[in-house]
């Protein structure tokens, strides 16, 4: 197994992040606000809105050779291409997962996170024992994880930052040569952006 080197981190959570974190606390606290409607509106950014975005990322890239290239060489303009920007995606870099290397991405100091291509980062990625143990044993992380590697498979980890943020392009199943690329990209998963999931193929 081998790691890239992890970059040195100059930032902590933004002030913007530790009053929006307080100002949230503080409407549940007084009523004002429903936990179940703001978890219900987290999980659309978490699940859907975000990582549905990513997914048709993911789904050209399988799709268009051309798009591939430009997206693994600037990944940023080929991301704002298919109309995803903003805040949290400025700086975008793509690593491609094959079948002799598996990138997987974290965010060792807080919780930095591409929000134009997968939306908010999931509980699970801003925990501490995420952010050591995907550093340290990311095998055994990927395996609880359900991702279990043969071990001559490279395990590469990528330490998001405030200056750059990653997205895996993760292989495209067997079993979708015919697929087009809205089917495609109903099969991508957050998790698998993230590295610690693969796509199934449809007879999974």
């Amino acid at each position: 197994m081998s790691r890239t080197p992890l970059p040195h981190h100059s930032h902590g959570p933004g002030d913007i992040e530790l009053r929006v974190s307080r100002l949230e606390k503080l409407l549940v606290d007084k009523g004002l606000v429903d936990p179940a409607a703001m978890d219900a509106l987290v999980d659309t950014y978490e699940n859907r809105v975000g990582p549905r975005n990513g997914a048709h990322v993911v789904a050209r890239a399988w799709t268009d050779e051309n798009y591939r290239k430009r997206l693994l060489e600037n990944a940023t303009e080929s991301i704002m291409e298919l109309g995803y920007r903003g805040r949290q995606g400025e700086h975008m870099q793509v690593v491609e997962n094959t079948s002799k290397v598996h990138n997987m991405v974290v965010c060792t100091l807080c919780s930095c996170y591409p929000w134009p291509v997968l939306g908010l980062p999931p509980t699970w990625y801003k925990a501490s024992s995420y952010r050591a143990r995907a550093v340290s044993e990311p095998r055994a992380v990927l395996a609880e994880f359900g991702v279990e590697l043969a071990k001559d498979v490279e395990i590469r980890v990528w330490d998001s930052t405030a200056e750059i943020r990653y997205l895996v392009l993760p292989q495209r199943p067997v079993g979708t040569e015919d697929f087009n690329e809205n089917e495609l990209a109903k099969l991508v998963t957050r998790d698998s952006m993230i590295g610690v999931g693969v796509v199934q193929s449809p007879q999974s």
